[in-house]
Parts: structure tokens; sequence; C-alpha cells
């Protein structure tokens, strides 16, 4: 139960004056969005929305079970071993939220492969899969199963749960690099925000898929504890956190650009040598889940040299 309350504390709300947890992160990052991006595209909006409160309802689920094992049930020690399914149940909402942040994520690479169905289809059919096994975990758990020590039977389903919430957030993350990788041109400009670009669709799945596997291994390392137990409830936090993140950074991206004076819309990936101003991507970090915007600083200067009067009056031939 330490390890349980741990983990609620870890994922929860505000715990002190100065340190904010991950479901405080995200909601100030939720505000943050509504406010800073009022004309973003309904349904962007409406997928903030449904992320947050999966999100939330995850939480408040957490909370009520450290809640009726500690305080409900406390004197109880029979209490300790049995199943309450609000512990069940949060395993439902987490895989939504999983579930709507991935599936942004593969309509993104939709956009940005231009419709490669040999990209798309294996992203979406593993997304689907996680999905799936997590349903099914939850099912067979709250109509069979009413202790923790009866979760053995459905061990090796849970290790499947948890490859697989591993497997698309790498596929997603290294399909994006790929493709913006090869969207680099001569300019230094561009390739200095295309790298950043990258380093934006590592992030999105590199901690919930390190989260993943530090659940796999202490699942397997330790089965008579619940230290898996707090990784895996962390993994719907970083989600929702990784996508408010993508969606709140687009502004500094642009004000970091504020002083260039050309910009060009990405919207097909060009080849080495192309010319900038005629290459066009769609990209995940715009409004519309759709076009990246790259500004490329052009500088023009005008040298001044000195004006020097030839002895005729006028001025000589080397003057600038």
């Amino acid at each position: 139960m330490g390890i349980l309350l741990i983990s609620v504390v870890l994922s929860g709300a505000r715990t002190n004056a100065t340190s904010t947890s991950l479901w405080g992160v995200s909601c100030s990052q939720v505000l943050y969005y509504y406010i800073r991006f009022p004309n973003d595209p309904l349904s962007i909006k409406l997928l903030v929305g449904a992320v947050t409160a999966s999100d939330t309802i995850h939480q408040a689920l957490i909370t009520h079970s450290i809640y009726w094992y500690l305080v409900t049930e406390y004197g109880n020690p029979r209490s300790l071993a049995l199943l309450v399914k609000s512990i069940v149940v949060e395993v439902i909402f987490q895989c939504i939220t999983g579930f709507l942040v991935q599936g942004y994520y593969t309509i993104c690479v939709w956009r940005l492969s231009k419709g490669k169905l040999y990209l798309v289809i294996p992203v979406a059919a593993m997304v689907l899969t996680e999905f799936g096994l997590s349903l099914a975990y939850s099912i067979i758990a709250l109509t069979r199963l009413e202790t923790f020590s009866d979760l053995v039977q459905i061990k090796m389903l849970s290790a499947c749960t948890n490859i697989f919430a591993a497997i698309p957030d790498v596929a997603i993350a290294s399909i994006l690099c790929t493709i913006l990788y090869r969207s680099r041109t001569g300019s230094p400009k561009s390739n200095i925000l295309i790298n950043r670009l990258m380093v934006f669709a590592i992030n999105t799945g590199l901690l919930t898929s390190v989260c993943a596997c530090i659940s796999l291994i202490t699942f397997f390392a330790f089965p008579t504890t619940f230290i898996y137990i707090c990784f895996y409830f962390l993994i719907g936090r970083l989600y929702a956190n990784s996508l408010m993140a993508m969606l709140n950074a687009r502004r500094s991206r642009r004000d970091g650009c504020n002083s260039d004076d050309t910009t060009v819309s990405l919207r097909e990936v060009p080849t080495a040598g192309s010319n900038l101003t005629h290459c066009n991507v769609n990209a995940p970090s715009s409004p519309g889940g759709g076009r990246i915007a790259i500004r490329v600083n052009t500088t023009k200067e005008m040298k001044h040299e000195p004006m020097e009067c030839n002895t005729a009056g006028t001025f000589g031939p080397d003057t600038v």
C-alpha cells in the first residue's frame, strides 16, 4: 500500500507550495492552451477536453482506491487482498487516454507521410491492439477476479498490454523523425528548426515508452509488490502531458522566429538540395494537426564605403 500511495501522490494534484505533480502540470498546460490558442480547430479543442476528462477520471479512481484501502477499510487487514473495483476501472480510462493521444499521433503520421498506408496501417494496428488488450484485461478482472493473487491468471495479458504500450510510441517517434530528417534542406535556419521538431517527436514517445518498459520489468522482477503499478499509473499522465506540451510549444517555436522575415510552409518532403521556398509538409504541430510553418532568417546587408571625390569633382569609379 505504501507504493500505491506514492504512485497516487506522484500522479496527483499539487503536493506542496513548490512541487506540482503530473496531474497538476497537465491541468496548467490545458488552461494555458485554451487561453493562448482560441482559434484552434474544434476537433483539437475537443481532443484536449476528452484527454483531460479521461485523465482526471483516472486520477479520481486511483485516489478512491488508496482511500478505500487505507481509510474506509482501516483496521480490516483482509481487505488488503481484495481488488477494489476502482483500481480495475482505472485501466479503462488509462487506455482511453493513451488511445486518444496515440490516435492523434497516428493521424499526424498519415498527414506527414502524405497518406502512405504502409506506415500508417502498422501504427494504427498496434494502437488498436493495445486498446483492445487493455479493455480485455479490465473486463476479465472485473468479472472473474476478486483478489490480487487472482491476477496471476492474466499475467501474460498484463505483460502484452505493457509491451504494446511501448511499441507504438517508439514506432510513431521513429517515423516522425525519419520524415522530418528527410525534409532537411541546405538552409541552416530551416535545419535547426527541423532538428527541434525532431526532438519534440522523440519526446512524444520517449517517456511513455520508458515508463511502460520499467513497469514491465518490475512486473516480472517483483511480482509480489506494487512497484510496477507505480509506473503504470504514470503512463496515462505522461500521455496527457506530452500532448499538451507539443500543442503549447507551437507558440514558443513561433516566438523564437519573430525576427525572421521569410515564412515557408512545408507540405511536401523535399529532396536534398531542393529549393526550400517550394517545399511543403504536413506536420503534427500545427493547430489543425497539419502544417509546419518555418521562418527563415534572411539578412540584407548594405555595405557603405567612403565616397571619395576626385580632382574633377566627380565620384571615382571605385566608390560604392
